[in-house]
């Protein structure tokens, strides 16, 4: 058997260019991976000198207190155990247990985790769809005004943006409108762990952090050079009580956190703040010349800006590299195939109508270069078998849940295993999503329709990774008995 390490070591070794996060791209002759120390050799545990994360005293404290200086927020958190520890203590500490929580529907799994640990009850926000594409536009500011005029019981307001498809929502506006309610805004900025650091003309949004937002998560490892698992998430004094957050964020983080995982963190921020909003300057005019040369592809569509300021989207991110296989006689898992295994390319994520490559400021001219001239060769060779798709796209169809009971009592409730084919009608204890980017299709609780089963079944037909039951092979679901 193969041992985990010789794979990636083999992995390492190949042509493949990493189209996905971490941002770091493996770029290890970058000055700034050169610097960074074998692991091994600072692995630590809290020694005198190092303080410790969860009571910073020493040189964690003002790390932390730098950090937050830095960003601009009244407090930031190191997370050593992702976005998804920030995003749990986010809501734990906003939204009281069995508490209600206006929540976007394409929020990242682990927001739901909270969900169900919280007993709380979901109220959902669902993002425009844009039907060129049949991709998630944004949340509207509108929807969350009504809802929040609809159910005063609500606590807090979560969002995602950007999503992983890079479209942004208007921040700034659905903050105005959350505090009026007098209820605190998260945004899950894991996909926009760079925007804090965009200059003045930069082609990059604005943060949600300087966008009044009161808790904002970010994953620095996806789309900055810092080791996967590495995350801060930032808060704002007035509509949260600090304290209830911080408390969570002790008990979703491990006790024994990583010094080399911080160390990254520190660091990245470091290069950010200074040499690196100059790299991020230059790599949004990289990234544009890019996304230039791909408009003139025929039968895979390059998803452009062309609707900014319709179906929610209020901006979008110019790194998410998009393109669609709507209007052509492929999938977007048959693209993902040959760009892998033909043109050692390998995407951040496919569906069933595109596929999304991740760049970053790491991304080297030479690989950039090479996803141009895949797409480009692959599209040339589509052009006399032009057709539309008619593929039911993960995560784009408006979709109205039924749903009877909190996730928390149903995943509780006694259970039966039943085939999917037969569970019309029937209220799911499971999760069922495509990973990723983990956005539930059915949560427990809701009904199952014939619509999401129809769903659920073209996903694994078309070989998309359906993931969340039990049954891995997804033939069969708890429901509830």
């Amino acid at each position: 058997m193969r041992t985990l390490l010789e794979q990636l070591i083999a992995y390492g070794n190949s042509d493949i260019y990493p189209f996905h996060m971490p941002g770091h791209k493996r770029q290890c002759d970058h000055q700034l991976l050169a610097q960074f120390p074998n692991p091994f050799s600072i692995d630590i545990t809290e020694v005198e000198g190092f303080d410790n994360l969860h009571h910073p005293e020493g040189i964690l404290k003002d790390s932390l207190e730098w950090a937050a200086d830095v960003y601009g927020s009244d407090k930031t958190y190191y997370l050593v155990n992702g976005s998804s520890s920030g995003i749990l203590s986010a809501i734990s500490g906003t939204v009281k247990r069995g508490g209600t929580i206006l929540l976007g529907r394409n929020c990242h799994k682990s927001a739901y985790h909270a969900v169900l640990l919280r007993d709380l009850h979901a109220i959902y926000l669902h993002p425009e769809v844009i039907p060129e594409f049949g991709i998630q536009g944004g949340i509207t500011p509108a929807d969350v005004d009504e809802a929040l005029q609809k159910n005063p019981e609500i606590q807090a307001v979560m969002i995602t943006s950007p999503t992983y498809d890079g479209i942004v929502s208007d921040v700034g506006a659905i903050a105005e409108i959350a505090h009026r309610f007098n209820v605190p805004l998260i945004v899950d900025e894991a996909h926009g762990a760079h925007f804090p650091f965009a200059e003045e003309g930069s082609v990059f949004p604005t943060s949600a952090i300087a966008l009044g937002a009161d808790v904002v998560i970010q994953s620095i490892h996806k789309t900055l050079p810092s080791l996967t698992q590495t995350a801060v998430m930032h808060l704002k004094k007035g509509f949260i009580t600090v304290e209830n957050v911080d408390r969570y964020t002790h008990i979703y983080q491990s006790t024994s956190p990583s010094y080399v995982l911080l160390a990254s963190i520190e660091q990245c921020i470091a290069y950010m703040n200074e040499g690196g909003r100059g790299d991020l300057m230059r790599f949004g005019e990289r990234i544009e010349a890019i996304r230039n040369q791909l408009t003139d592809l025929q039968q895979l569509r390059f998803i452009n800006t062309s609707f900014k300021g319709k179906y929610g989207v209020y901006d979008i991110d110019p790194s998410k590299v998009i393109v669609s296989t709507k209007y052509a006689d492929i999938s977007g898992v048959e693209l993902e195939r040959i760009l892998r295994e033909v043109c050692s390319l390998e995407m951040e994520m496919y569906t069933a109508n595109y596929v999304t490559a991740m760049t970053s400021l790491l991304d080297t001219d030479e690989g950039l270069q090479r996803l141009v001239q895949a797409f480009t060769a692959i599209d040339a060779r589509l052009a006399a078998h032009k057709k539309q798709s008619d593929a039911i796209e993960p995560h784009a169809i408006p979709h109205t849940e039924q749903i009877q009971t909190t996730i928390a009592v149903a995943v509780e409730a006694p259970q039966v295993q039943r085939r999917l084919a037969d569970v019309a009608g029937q209220v799911s204890a499971e999760f069922i999503y495509v990973y990723p980017p983990g956005t539930p299709i059915v949560a427990p609780g809701e009904v199952f329709t014939e619509e999401v089963i129809a769903r659920i079944q073209e996903y694994k037909r078309l070989g998309l990774p359906v993931q969340g039951p039990h049954d891995p092979r997804c033939e069969s679901i708890f429901v509830l008995e």
